[in-house]
């Protein structure tokens, strides 16, 4: 079959479409560009089908106008060959079409249960709420498809990968023909992937009918039927069969090269001396919540040095969202103690840690890395406001200098006609969060999931930016779900499980902790071991 993009299409084409979309034309107001230009894409019966493509590409936009968020200005949709209108999202899931979306749009305050049956709760007696019923059959879809959530615990003291799973698990509930996942795979682990690529082909093989957005090239080839590339609102390619890496991402970003990036070679020359004396250090500290018998972190220890980066991987859970909190100063430490160049910070709110100059992506870039509402050049200074200000005032052309600046290096788009923040895809958000924390470094910075949702081009370009960091003398600490990034950047691994360190591996030499021996299993296989609680 065919890899160069022609449109070409064979197996599948011989199957009538779920669901078509015709000339679909979407301009927002403000911006001069359209967000999708006369689009026609159709998705059959059984079929995955990958839609690839920079941030800003328009990807999101489609299956927001497929699931009745967005308006199209022009076009038409047809299901099973039937002209349907889709006005609203609840036109849409009558229709049997269901999303999971990048930002999740769970209650944090309820269960997972409670989450997964929304709109579709079992009644007690007809007009109560049935609780038990609700974890039963929560605890049914979760099994089924082997997930590791616990359905009667709260979804906000959940790490990312776990909220996840419960949007995936109200999903399956509903039983919706046609499904759409937006970056499903962003926050989970390999296991996780996996398992959740098992489902899809499961639920394919049943004759749903799949619509995955990745930027993850490696996936289209596990798992998709066929791959579509919109590149600036267009359809760039379609191709069937035999993915090539190189070509997808050469017709990503309009035929210039594209350099495939490779796990971290340990080139001795790209190595950075590293200084004695470190920047943070965790002395067994351990967090406790009120009421609850086992630690969130129990007996952490590690000290990270200027021109390092420290990485900290398990799947989602295991302590990964509770050590986040704990360096952001959202959670503090009942025993044990944190420093900075010497001084403890254990007690430190974020703001102070601020001051101090910490300098942070969080996992969740619209709670906690903005404020959504706000402009874009608003979010961007928000932590240096007094940079700006003369006499009394903010300079506004010097706010918008920098800003302009900053949206150029880290090639921000969709800015020009965004009222707020949140008007901008995930991705931009993610970089211009990036943009704002990396401008502010003093010594030493957190990274959590930083290439979460991010395209391929964009992902590189994160991952160059924190390792010149290193080779500046910036101590890095870098939390990630995803084994190969953190494989890529990081020259010490611990690796979380239960809240614990389950074990820690240096990155340069290869070499472990000594729990392993002297066998030949490759690094990776090692860490992945660890993250399921074989030690």
């Amino acid at each position: 079959m065919k890899n160069d993009f022609s449109g070409t299409q064979s197996g599948f084409s011989r199957m009538p479409f779920a669901v078509e979309l015709r000339n679909i034309t979407k301009t927002y107001a403000g911006c001069r560009e359209k967000a999708n230009n006369n689009i026609n894409l159709g998705l059959r019966r059984g079929e995955i089908l990958c839609i690839a493509g920079e941030n800003g590409a328009g990807k999101t936009t489609l299956m927001k106008i497929l699931c009745g968020m967005e308006n199209p200005d022009e076009g038409e949709i047809y299901i099973n060959g039937r002209a349907v209108t889709i006005d609203s999202p609840l036109a849409s899931r009558r229709l049997g079409i269901g999303m999971v979306h990048q930002h999740f749009m769970l209650f944090p305050q309820y269960t997972a249960a409670e989450n997964i049956v929304m709109g579709m709760e079992p009644r007690k007696w007809g007009f109560f709420f049935d609780r038990k019923a609700a974890e039963k059959i929560s605890a049914r879809i979760i099994d089924a498809h082997h997930f590791s959530i616990d359905p009667g615990r709260p979804v906000y003291t959940m790490s990312v990968g776990e909220m996840q799973q419960v949007e995936i698990c109200r999903l399956l509930l509903l039983n919706a023909d046609i499904i759409i996942l937006d970056e499903p795979t962003s926050v989970l682990t390999e296991y996780e992937i996996t398992a959740l690529f098992t489902t899809l082909k499961t639920l394919a093989s049943a004759g749903k009918s799949i619509f995955l957005i990745t930027h993850k090239l490696p996936e289209v080839k596990r798992i998709a039927d066929r791959v579509a590339v919109l590149r600036h609102g267009e359809i760039a390619g379609i191709c069937e069969g035999e993915f090539d890496e190189y070509m997808i991402s050469k017709t990503m970003v309009g035929g210039s090269d594209v350099q495939i990036r490779h796990p971290h070679k340990n080139d001795k020359a790209a190595v950075t001396k590293i200084c004695d004396k470190p920047v943070i250090v965790f002395d067994n500290v351990t967090v406790m919540r009120r009421g609850q018998k086992l630690p969130l972190l129990d007996s952490i220890s590690f000290a990270v040095r200027p021109g390092e980066i420290m990485g900290f991987t398990g799947v989602g859970g295991n302590g990964l969202g509770v050590l986040e909190a704990v360096l952001g100063g959202f959670l503090h430490p009942a025993t044990g103690s944190i420093t900075h160049n010497g001084e403890d910070i254990s007690s430190l709110n974020m703001r102070r840690l601020r001051n101090r100059g910490l300098a942070y992506v969080p996992s969740d870039r619209l709670k906690t890395g903005t404020a959504p509402e706000a402009t874009v050049e608003e979010n961007i200074i928000v932590n240096r406001r007094s940079e700006f200000t003369g006499t009394g005032f903010l300079n506004r052309k010097l706010i918008h200098d920098y800003s302009e600046n900053l949206i150029r290096h880290y090639n921000i788009t969709g800015t020009a006609g965004a009222k707020s923040t949140a008007e901008l895809s995930g991705g931009n958000i993610q970089k211009l969060v990036l943009g704002r924390e990396i401008g502010q470094i003093r010594d030493y910075i957190v990274f959590s999931e930083p290439t979460w949702g991010l395209d391929y081009a964009a992902g590189n370009f994160v991952r160059d930016e924190i390792a010149l960091l290193r080779e500046k003398g910036t101590a890095v600490i870098l939390i990630s779900t995803n084994i190969d990034e953190i494989l890529s950047l990081a020259d010490r691994i611990i690796v979380m499980y239960k809240g614990r360190a389950a074990g820690e591996f240096n990155n340069s030499d290869k070499s472990d902790t000594g729990m392993f021996g002297t066998d030949n299993i490759s690094l990776k296989e090692k860490i992945g071991t660890c993250m399921q609680g074989i030690f």
